[in-house]
């Protein structure tokens, strides 16, 4: 078992998030001693569905986008779900703490529909990626190179197709904080 003891990681959502996508990489570094953050836009508790239409939980976070000091975290994760990633692709603070986390060379790992906040925040030129098969025009289309991986890591850059090959996004985000 990985120690990620003092490596804070910072999730950011909104509603209609894939619940696996969220709670299980949350769970599992939490396990292996990482402190893990969740942020909304609002700060507000945010609903979690399964395969895209069905709400299950609602999860409570630790603060809004603006609270989040992307210089206190080690990583930063962006799960999918449709909706969730339709719309934190238009939210100003999520696109610019993308922008910077790519940046910043620290662990950027971003599952299913998360991808399409990597083209909206104008990451996705150039580098290798993967994201659930239906983004895959919208990734070329920005410049991307996609390939249908469980898992790619280009860089800084950890991205994955769906909730499936969660086991494989996990070990590669553990992997770059250790």
């Amino acid at each position: 078992m990985p120690d990620l003891t003092g490596k804070t990681v910072a999730i950011i959502a909104t509603d209609f998030f894939e619940e696996a996508e969220l709670v299980r990489p949350r769970d599992e570094l939490r396990e292996d001693g990482a402190t893990v953050v969740v942020h909304s836009p609002s700060g507000d508790a945010i609903q979690a569905v399964e395969g895209d239409t069905s709400p299950t939980q609602q999860v409570e976070v630790d603060g809004s986008l603006g609270d989040l000091d992307l210089d206190s975290v080690d990583a930063l994760i962006v799960p999918g779900g449709t909706v969730n990633a339709d719309r934190m692709r238009v939210d100003e603070d999520a696109v610019e703490l993308v922008r910077r986390a790519a940046s910043s060379g620290k662990p950027l790992a971003v599952i299913c529909h998360g991808p399409w906040v990597l083209v909206s925040a104008g990451v996705a030129q150039g580098r290798r990626l993967t994201s659930y098969a239906s983004l895959k025009d919208d990734l070329t289309n920005a410049g991307a190179s996609w390939e249908d991986s469980e898992v790619v890591v280009d860089d800084n850059l950890i991205t994955s197709r769906d909730p499936d090959d969660l086991p494989a996004f996990i070990a590669a985000i553990t992997s770059a904080l250790s």
